[in-house]
């Protein structure tokens, strides 16, 4: 639908060549498929129909607080880079706090006027300067300015009056787009959810963890994915950034396209460099040709530098040009080559630290720290360990062909465990024991030999008596159940008290109330209390 209609007797102070104009300028809105467009064709008709020459659109930049040239005509791209002003800078700042237009007759004679595009130095007669502010809603977001190159017979208020009617048409193209760009989004955003859940529900890539950290973390990669952003991936080793990394880049519109997995500590610094950015022939011994490196392998796809705290200091800078101009050259090269890659990137050390050190660059890291995600350790949410047992038991399981079980008393000691590994810890202990068991059931003693040194379930907290009542093979059938049973007993051990059971599990309150409502136990305990003081009242 048109954003405007217009008559012959609509705007009777308008002359014919400015009508004409004003309704070239609807239509171009009317059909451009987005902002920048629609600015270049609105002002690109001022420019060839009414001679405004080199008009400019300058928004209000809410991150920077600036006012900064988002659309030009008749400016180089040097020239527009340098439209950047303060609020109460020039006579740009100045139509911009006013509210009102602006108009200079000589722009040599107007100290307010500073060209700081730079546009005008060479050009010779009189050039005078028109300015109107661009408003929504009675607020400036910005300021339409154009030059008049000569005089005529056209009084320069009839020229603002046309240009607070262009300007009109400006802020409504600009709020509807704003509107249909947050309604995007939210549509990316529902989009990213559903391709999440269809991707774990055929067996993609997928978190497995229901506690309150992970589920923030999922919730991250559902915002962050759709973008272009830079991730930086933060945690221990093991936690599973590599598999959050991949989630990323398979939510997103580069889905289809390379995702390159490098990691920056396995790799020698001397062959870094050819590695990533590729090489020509005769750019060191033995390169008896040319080479793309990992970064043009990756192109219009993602590229995932794990360990990126070890990358090499000499090497940063040439990272950081990547980052912010998309640029690189081969090793041995001077040709500038372009490229379309998103960057992720993980570690497990403190860049902040590292930076303190001079060991990484401060720049390199504001650029890489633009969308941090922490993945916390497997022993701050041990509400996890059960359903990745299970998840783990159960791929293994179709791996090996063999079900498998454990016993309550291992069970007990995995959820103790402090897991130093994390989740890769724990995939390959699953595999070493699905392997090396002989028996169907995994029991306490057979698990103790395979548990990191220093961390021995008894260590941890369970009693040979317990491990001794507990540890033989259950007559359920499900790693569920297992924990289910375990917990009801825990609670009748201690006179029904959820506080009391979940010290006796080594389980914090919260860990144990997640079971409870997991597995409907309210009504149980409930009953268990009754049947106590129906005991005690007849004693």
């Amino acid at each position: 639908m048109a954003l405007c209609l217009l008559s012959k007797g609509m705007y009777p102070h308008l002359h014919g060549l400015k009508l004409s104009a004003l309704l070239a300028i609807c239509q171009a809105i009317d059909q451009a498929l987005n902002l920048e467009s629609a600015l270049d064709g609105v002002l690109c008709i001022l420019s060839e129909k009414l001679s405004m020459q080199r008009a400019t659109v300058t928004l209000h930049d809410p991150e920077t607080g600036q006012l900064s040239i988002n659309a030009s005509y008749g400016l180089t791209h040097e020239e527009k880079q340098r439209g950047v002003y303060r609020l109460d800078e020039g006579v740009t700042g100045r139509i911009f706090r006013t509210k009102e237009p602006y108009y200079v007759p000589d722009i040599t004679k107007e100290p307010l006027f500073l060209d700081k595009t730079g546009s005008r130095k060479i050009r010779r007669g009189l050039i005078s300067f028109l300015g109107v502010p661009i408003l929504l809603h009675g607020e400036s977001i910005g300021v339409l300015n154009v030059d008049r190159l000569f005089e005529d017979e056209v009084a320069f208020e009839e020229d603002i009056d046309f240009l607070k009617i262009v300007a009109t048409l400006i802020g409504q193209f600009i709020s509807l787009n704003e509107k249909i760009m947050e309604r995007e989004a939210v549509l990316k955003r529902e989009n990213t959810s559903l391709k999440y859940q269809i991707a774990k529900n055929n067996k993609g890539p997928y978190i497995v963890g229901q506690s309150s950290a992970m589920v923030e973390v999922q919730r991250q990669i559902e915002k962050v994915s759709p973008t272009r952003a830079t991730v930086l991936l933060l945690g221990e080793s093991g936690v599973g950034k590599t598999l959050i990394a991949r989630i990323i880049h398979e939510l997103s519109d580069r889905k289809g396209h390379p995702f390159i997995k490098i990691n920056c500590a396995s790799i020698p610094e001397n062959l870094l460099e050819s590695e990533l950015f590729g090489y020509e022939k005769g750019a060191f011994t033995g390169a008896t040709g040319s080479r793309s490196g990992r970064f043009e392998e990756a192109d219009c796809g993602t590229i995932f530098l794990d360990e990126i705290g070890e990358f090499p200091m000499i090497l940063q800078a040439k990272l950081l040009r990547v980052l912010q101009e998309k640029e690189l050259e081969r090793l041995g090269s001077n040709r500038t080559r372009t490229i379309d890659v998103r960057i992720l990137a993980a570690t497990n050390r403190d860049l902040g630290e590292l930076v303190e050190r001079n060991e990484f660059r401060l720049d390199l890291y504001y650029r890489l720290n633009i969308f941090p995600i922490l993945v916390p350790p497997l022993r701050e949410r041990k509400e996890d360990i059960t359903g990745l047992l299970n998840h783990f038991l159960q791929k293994m399981s179709e791996d090996y062909g063999r079900q498998m079980f454990f016993t309550p008393a291992a069970l007990d000691a995995l959820i103790k465990y402090d897991w130093p590994g994390n989740v890769r810890e724990m995939q390959n202990l699953i595999e070493r024991l699905v392997i090396m068991s002989d028996s169907e059931y995994i029991t306490l003693e057979f698990l103790k030999s395979y548990l990191a040194p220093g961390q021995s379930p008894v260590q941890n907290g369970i009693s040979h008596d317990a491990q001794k009542n507990s540890d033989e093979p259950p007559h359920c059938t499900s790693l569920k159940e297992v924990e289910r049973n375990e917990v009801v007993a825990a609670l009748e051990r201690s006179g029904w008290i959820q506080y009391k059971a979940a010290d006796t599990l080594g389980l914090s309150a919260r860990q144990m109330g997640y079971r409870v409502k997991r597995y409907g136990l309210e009504s149980m305990i409930a009953e268990g209390r009754a049947r106590l003081r129906r005991m005690k009242d007849g004693e």
